[in-house]
């Protein structure tokens, strides 16, 4: 039986204790339209919010946040489909609006960069060992009599 109380409590305080995910979207933006605010819901995961940075537009209560959630939905509801919706947040806000930018165009080249990097100092690193490991030997020679002549008078004095 403390067992069972002891599960109860935990799962309460879990429950209560576990951030639920903050949404901005306010009573007034949302669509009479189950089936289209779903959609919205979900293209709206995708956009970034231009103030915020890193928050989805429908995490954020930033203005402009709401202004594109607003927008978003009234693309909707004129009909426009998916991709379409999207495409004209991006063609007005541009690419930055984008949480996942597309890898066409110029963005191919920031996505290849990390590879590319890494593979560039893999190949730099194997050449520098390879050029370390066939330098020639140099065999470290003591102190020359003259040196130690001179080591031993400074450990005299």
């Amino acid at each position: 039986m403390r067992f069972l109380i002891a599960a109860l409590a935990a799962l309460m305080a879990a429950t209560l204790f576990t951030p639920a995910p903050a949404l901005a979207v306010e009573p007034d933006e949302i669509l009479a339209d189950p089936a289209l605010e779903a959609r919205a819901r979900e293209l709206s995961k995708d956009l970034r919010c231009l103030v915020c940075r890193n928050e989805s537009i429908d995490e954020s209560n930033a203005e402009l946040a709401r202004d594109l959630r607003v927008l978003l939905r009234e693309r909707l509801v004129a009909g426009d489909s998916d991709r379409q919706a999207m495409e004209f947040i991006v063609a007005r806000y541009g690419e930055y609006v984008l949480l996942r930018p597309t890898t066409s165009g110029a963005n191919w080249l920031l996505w290849a960069a990390g590879p590319l990097m890494l593979l560039a100092a893999l190949v730099i690193a194997v050449f520098y060992v390879r050029g370390r490991s066939r330098a020639p030997k140099t065999a470290e020679t003591g102190l020359s009599a003259e040196e130690q002549d001179r080591l031993r008078k400074i450990l005299e004095d």
